[in-house]
Formats: structure tokens, sequence, C-alpha cells
């Protein structure tokens, strides 16, 4: 899911669909840096990033961390992703 698709989500009241929201952001968010990484590694990029390939190797490990606890959380409280 897109990013823009997720607004409609991330503005409603029912908690579900916020954290259904913010679960798919950080989905596509840790696809982008898998993306990132990968021409990192290839000398693909079209810039230079400032950050080291560590730092952000680093970073995608705890968000891929941070979004199996929400898929955790989410079987807990009976919420479909």
């Amino acid at each position: 899911m897109e990013l823009k698709n997720t607004v409609d989500l991330m503005l409603g009241t029912d908690f579900k669909d916020r954290f259904k929201a913010e679960y798919y952001q950080l989905d596509n968010r840790i696809a982008g840096l898998q993306r990132m990484l990968k021409g990192y590694k290839e000398g693909t990029l079209e810039f230079t990033p400032n950050c080291s390939y560590e730092i952000l190797c680093a970073q995608l490990i705890y968000m891929k961390f941070y979004r199996d606890i929400l898929e955790a959380r989410a079987e807990i409280e009976n919420i479909e992703l």
C-alpha cells in the first residue's frame, strides 16, 4: 500500500484503522530502505548518502523488529493486517 493510501486510515477515529496505517507506512518505509541499501551496495544510487551503509542497515534491522512487534500486537488485539 502506498503512503498516500494510508491517510484516511491514519485520520480515522478507530484505533485499529490508525494501527493499520502505522503498520502499512512502516512496511512501505522498510521496502524503500531495502531498495536504497541495495543501490548503496551496488553503487547505483543517484545520490551519495551522508550516513554509512552500516548505520542505515542498523536502522533497517530495528524497523523490521518494530514491524514484528506490531504484527504480534495485531494478532493479540485481533487486528487484521
